[in-house]
């Protein structure tokens, strides 16, 4: 008996889903913090947890931001910290940063020495959307006290 090895499909980046995705996020990211010109910082909650967006660079086309999502049960869930650039003159928003991991590619061979999956910057985007839906769907004003009181 021959045992038959399964035949993988090369992995393809799919540009058209990556640019739909990031042009959506931009959108969503402009319902959650509407007035990012005009104040450096965001705060609402959505369940338990809060979450605080903040700008930390504007240049004339890209605005960076952190961020951030710090919850009741943060040794068990720990923390969420993601930053996005915004690209106003294209109307995308990407991630640049997911928890401490920087600079990631578009693709990856697997296996890799950080195990990284081969779309691990789609992965990224498309929770970054998740994220983003959750919290327009769940998410609270809540007093920008919780910023002052160093919860995040």
């Amino acid at each position: 008996m021959m045992l038959q090895r399964a035949k993988k499909k090369p992995f393809k980046f799919d540009l058209a889903e990556m640019h739909a995705v990031c042009e959506a996020n931009y959108a969503r990211l402009l319902r959650l913090f509407p007035d990012y010109e005009n104040t450096n910082t965001r705060s609402f909650s959505v369940g338990d947890a809060r979450v605080m967006l903040e700008v930390i660079e504007r240049c004339r086309y890209t605005t960076i931001f952190h961020l951030l999502q710090h919850h009741a049960h943060d040794r068990w869930l720990g923390r969420l910290r993601v930053e996005v650039r915004a690209y106003h003159d294209a109307g995308m928003l990407e991630v640049g940063m997911f928890q401490s991991h920087r600079k990631i590619a578009v693709r990856y061979r697997y296996p890799n020495e950080r195990m990284y999956q081969q779309d691990e910057k789609s992965q990224q985007n498309r929770f970054l959307a998740d994220w983003f839906e959750h919290c327009l769907q769940n998410g609270r004003t809540c007093p920008d006290a919780a910023h002052a009181n160093g919860l995040f």
